[in-house]
């Protein structure tokens, strides 16, 4: 067992009692470190089920935060684990704890205790050694092998070392084939578990089916050097009973070339059937966490390189690598107290799509300091990247202290920027300031041709809830949209009212000079002069560019009325758009014949006009004759004959209300009295 040493260092006990110094000069030096551990085996673990077993698994934490969790060895008091994981350490004063559990399994909960042994170490006094991770007072025991790689000062080693992971693999789960039937109704509700490593993943089910379509698509990290083992396994959905399983398959990824999707079929094991899969196995991954004295852009011969690799000479090598960012997370200031003591206990989260990685946890303290980089790879340069403070709770989920969402586009590199946090609803500030400098080197060729591509989905998000408050905020927002039409269409008619005559001559030459000489090209062209009209606007500062929520606080009474507003409102939207379609459809089902005829013969005339006539010189005319009725005619109220003939078309709920009953012949209203 290894123990530090008061006054000399670290002493290792060897098998014959005797002790082996070592000396403060032969331990490492500070730094960044990464910890590789191999949980190997359990000897005469404590009973805990009644059947003289016990189901253990082991924990560790690196002072007050879980990093690993083996596998559970049911029904065994010698287990044999043999897991390797790795931790990128900082502080080697920080204990590292070990903990053996048991899971006991109930119908529709899991219960862990301790298992019957746990210690602690000191990281600084772990060299290359074979331990027993439990005192010597304690009966069974834990055998584990731990390793201490001190990284070099080179940035690029620096770099390589503390990547957290190597690659990642992108899966699509495309079908099922011939499954097996689990339920008396000879199908079965299939889902399906992903596990490589310790990241997992589960897939939707499928309803009364053998031969689901999932079509998903998901990203687990890659660890391992050679790429790990991907453990795959069917199950069958039960509602209140424990699911039925169904069959498993596994791959090997390192038999799988990189930077190339490979289409699987993989048969099941103990069970029946196929999974057809796409695999694409990348090494672009580069997501790493360091100090804030050793990153990578600092380094000018690395800088160089990666300028080099993301230059526009190499727009077209590996396109679904498009960039990197690297953000420096150093302090916060001010953040809201969310213990009893006045403190909180704040670590920081960074979320990029679905990358993320967090700090460490600074202690009591509002106005803690962090300094790290994180360096993440850019899939797509509109992603946003998300920072958030949490304060962490022992026994509980942590506490939410306030959110910060940049664009990628927005980041102005090398530029140290104090942010307000936001709430959860990212819509008002809250207590605390966060200091950041984010970098973002990125081919702008390659950005491009991703935005035509579809995004990333995001899997691990807050689910939808039923909210009055957000479904008020959502009406007025296509309130504003829909006004925004209906401004524009009476601007539009009141120039056909002559209202203003400069305005109307203005928009009558404006309109017979575009309909002479309009060309289809023009169209993508008057698009073009609209976004320059805009920023010009935008340069020369007479208009702004940000949106507007409503966010005003409202008494219980105006939030009761308003909902009704909103309510009513979209009842009327509803059944006038509803009340419209059917009314299309019912010319075209002759319901009632008058007005099909009539639709008939609308269409054959403009049909013939079409043919004979070009379509300018028709437009030309209409134009011309909206125009000038107002000047023929100024007591003329204008109207819409297309809208005009569909209010005569009966929608679906008149035709019922002016349907006749039929009266039962065989019965007199006498005799059914």
């Amino acid at each position: 067992m290894s123990q530090l040493s008061p006054d000399l260092g670290l002493h290792d006990v060897n098998a014959g009692g005797h002790d082996t110094v070592y000396t403060q000069s032969m331990l490492p030096s500070p730094g960044m470190y990464k910890l590789d551990i191999l949980l190997k085996r359990g000897h005469n673990l404590a009973i805990r089920d009644r059947g003289g077993t016990s189901d253990p698994y082991v924990k560790f934490k690196l002072g007050k935060k879980e990093v690993f969790r083996s596998k559970v060895i049911y029904k065994n008091l010698n287990p044999v684990w043999d897991e390797r994981f790795c931790l990128p350490i900082d502080n080697l004063h920080e204990p590292l704890y070990i903990k053996v559990m048991v899971k006991q399994c109930h119908i529709k909960h899991y219960k862990s205790s301790i298992a019957g042994a746990s210690c602690q170490f000191k990281l600084g006094g772990v060299l290359p050694i074979l331990a027993s991770a439990c005192p010597p007072s304690i009966h069974p025991s834990i055998h584990f092998l731990s390793r201490f790689s001190i990284r070099s000062q080179r940035l690029s080693e620096v770099h390589k070392k503390s990547q957290l992971w190597r690659s990642m693999v992108s899966i699509s789960l495309i079908e099922g084939r011939d499954l097996i039937p689990m339920d008396q109704n000879g199908l079965s509700d299939p889902y399906v578990k992903f596990k490589l490593g310790n990241e997992k993943y589960k897939s939707k089910t499928m309803s009364k089916t053998l031969n689901p379509q999932w079509r998903e698509h998901f990203d687990l990290h890659v660890f391992d050097e050679d790429g790990g083992v991907l453990e795959i396994s069917v199950w069958d959905k039960d509602t209140g009973r424990r699911d039925d399983f169904m069959g498993r398959c596994a791959l090997d990824l390192s038999a799988l070339s990189r930077e190339q999707t490979h289409k699987l079929e993989l048969d099941l094991e103990d069970g029946q059937g196929q999974l057809m899969l796409l695999v694409t196995l990348t090494a672009s991954a580069a997501v790493s966490i360091s100090d804030l004295s050793i990153h990578l852009l600092d380094d000018p011969h690395e800088c160089q390189q990666i300028l080099n690799k993301y230059s526009l000479l190499r727009s077209f090598c590996n396109l679904s690598d498009i960039g990197i960012v690297q953000v420096k997370i150093l302090r916060a200031e001010g953040l809201m107290a969310a213990d009893v003591t006045g403190k909180s206990d704040p670590f920081c989260v960074i979320e990029l799509c679905n990358d993320r990685l967090q700090t460490h946890t600074v202690y009591k303290n509002l106005n803690p300091e962090w300094n790290k980089v994180f360096t993440l790879n850019v899939k797509d340069i509109h992603s946003v990247l998300e920072v958030s403070v949490y304060d962490e709770d022992r026994d509980k989920n942590a506490d939410f202290l306030g959110k910060v969402a940049i664009p990628l586009l927005n980041i102005h590199n090398g530029e140290q920027k104090a942010y307000i946090l936001k709430n959860k609803e990212m819509t008002g500030p809250t207590k605390g300031v966060i200091f950041l400098e984010a970098d973002v080197i990125y081919n702008s060729v390659k950005a491009s041709l991703r935005t035509f591509e579809t995004p990333e989905q995001k899997y691990i998000g807050e689910e939808s809830k039923v909210s009055k408050q957000l479904l008020l905020q959502n009406f007025n927002r296509v309130k504003r949209c829909i006004m925004f039409l209906i401004n524009m269409g009476s601007y539009i008619n009141s120039c056909f009212e002559w209202e203003s005559p400069r305005r109307s001559i203005c928009a009558f030459l404006a309109f017979v000079l575009v309909v002479w000489n309009l060309e289809l090209y023009m169209v993508p062209l008057s698009l073009l002069l609209f976004l320059g009209w805009n920023y010009f606007l935008l340069a020369s500062g007479k208009e702004t560019r940000e949106g507007s929520v409503d966010s005003d606080k409202k008494g219980f009474m105006d939030k009761l009325y308003a909902i009704q507003d909103v309510c009513i409102s979209v009842q009327t939207a509803l059944d006038e758009v509803a009340s419209y379609g059917e009314r299309i459809k019912n010319i075209f089902n002759w319901t009632v014949p008058f007005l099909s005829w009539l639709a008939i013969a609308a269409l054959c005339v403009a049909s013939l006009l079409v043919y004979l006539i070009p379509l300018r010189y028709i437009v030309l005319v209409w134009g011309i004759n909206k125009f000038t009725k107002k000047l023929r005619n100024p007591y003329l109220i204008d109207n819409n004959e297309l809208l005009d003939f569909l209010s005569r078309v009966p929608s679906d709920v008149q035709v019922v209300q002016y349907k006749e009953l039929k009266t039962e012949h065989r019965q007199s209203p006498n005799k059914r009295k």
